[in-house]
């Protein structure tokens, strides 16, 4: 499957490829080891809905560590699902009278354009749930076969024969439930019901058992499964399996939204480790959670805030952008008009220095400032602090008047390539 176009991005003399993260199966910072390659897998959307604020602010985030990787010299190895068919997808299609495979290929599109828009350097491989389904029926047969599966008897009248996944038989030194989330039981069952789980399904031999292969049901989309009979992947597996096939088998970095750590992530680790006995990732690294104006955002509310509808109104990418990296990656935060004022208003003040002749004054420094700032775990505000003090210094030091378009346009350049390599901005 396609990602998306981007621009080359300028090589800027000075990397350093010394990185902290905060870990969340570790539960603090560490300092990540020094490489030639870097490998990432981010969890993508289910294509059900257009592009949110939430989505906008975690890809932004991972783009930042895909920046600092290339600028410290590493050749990054990056790779994106997309769940193009799930519960949500179908239950959307239905309830609007939609095509579900139309569905998902609208909001895909949609999402490829927001994230172009929005400069995030695309996937190496961007994969759809659907293209992994002949990946993913060997390992569950294989998981079966080895006792770390079973299949369900059904009840209330569904079919019998839907897989899951035995924590239980699975877990040992290598993985078990709340390795990587640091939840006890306690916090996972209702997180588990919330986020997707059926911690009530009768026949489990867990609660927290999840579902790896879903038979053929009435109306519902279905492939041939071999051993498996005719149905569909569960979620969790397609991440397991799609990493596995383009990443190292313990890659650098898994990442998502902070929602996605249990069970997504747990699970999606258990299933790699229970297939291969190495673990999944070396890291995980969660974004946090974006509400609008004091609530949480969420479909179910109504309350979404829309990159596409954003662009559409007019809004420059890149304030959008800004606005995104003027919050910490990790912190959750609420999404108003109020910072998108603020975040023109900063865009326009680096963008009225860099044109004023500026931009060759001091640029060396600041992305020294700004590269120290992003290896402490990506942070982002300190980096846009230091992109605002140069701009001022420039503006004091009464360098603020504008000179010919052309001698502008190239007094930008160095300036515009440090702000797009390292922050993705485009001046």
């Amino acid at each position: 499957m396609f990602g998306w176009n981007a621009r080359p991005v300028p090589e800027i003399p000075g990397g350093n490829d010394g990185l902290t993260l905060f870990d969340t199966a570790a539960g603090n910072l560490v300092e990540l080891e020094r490489s030639d390659v870097g490998s990432l897998y981010v969890c993508g959307i289910t294509p059900y809905d257009a592009t949110h604020m939430g989505h906008a602010a975690t890809y932004v985030a991972f783009d930042l560590l895909n920046r600092y990787w290339r600028d410290a010299g590493r050749t990054v190895r990056y790779v994106q699902n997309v769940t193009d068919v799930d519960d949500p997808l179908l239950e959307r299609a239905k309830a609007t009278g939609v095509d579900w495979e139309a569905l998902a290929k609208d909001q895909t599109d949609l999402f490829r354009e927001d994230m172009e828009a929005l400069n995030v350097l695309p996937p190496d491989h961007y994969i759809g749930a659907v293209e992994s389904i002949s990946w993913i029926i060997p390992a569950v047969e294989q998981l079966l076969e080895a006792g770390l599966a079973y299949r369900v008897p059904g009840t209330g009248g569904e079919p019998d024969g839907d897989v899951y996944f035995d924590s239980a038989a699975a877990a040992g030194e290598g993985w078990h439930l709340g390795l990587t989330s640091r939840l006890s039981e306690q916090e996972m069952l209702p997180l588990f019901a919330e986020r997707g789980g059926d911690p009530d399904r009768p026949g489990k031999r867990h609660p927290l058992d999840a579902l790896l292969w879903r038979v053929a049901r009435e109306g519902e989309p279905k492939w041939p499964g071999n051993s498996l009979g005719e149905g569909r992947p569960g979620w969790h597996i397609e991440c397991s399996i799609i990493a596995r096939r383009f990443l190292p088998e313990t890659f650098d970095v898994q990442g998502g939204g902070s929602d996605l750590s249990f069970p997504h992530h747990e699970m999606s680790a258990g299933h790699a480790y229970a297939l291969t006995h190495t673990p999944l990732a070396k890291h995980f690294v969660h974004a946090g959670m974006v509400g609008l104006d004091g609530e949480k955002m969420s479909k179910s509310k109504g309350n979404l805030v829309l990159v596409s509808k954003l662009r559409a109104a007019g809004e420059d990418p890149a304030a959008i952008r800004t606005v995104l990296l003027g919050q910490h990656y990790r912190s959750d935060w609420f999404w108003t008009d109020e910072l998108l004022v603020q975040g023109r208003a900063r865009l326009e003040l680096w963008r009225e220095a860099a044109r004023a002749g500026g931009a060759g004054n001091g640029v060396s420094g600041l992305a020294a400032e700004i590269r120290a700032a992003l290896s402490k775990d990506l942070d982002a505000p300190a980096a846009l602090d230091a992109v605002d003090r140069w701009a001022r210094a420039v503006t004091a030091a009464g360098q603020a008047e504008r000179g010919a378009a052309a001698s502008g346009e190239a007094a930008a350049a160095p300036i515009a390539e440090v702000l797009d390599a390292l922050l993705g901005i485009r001046l």
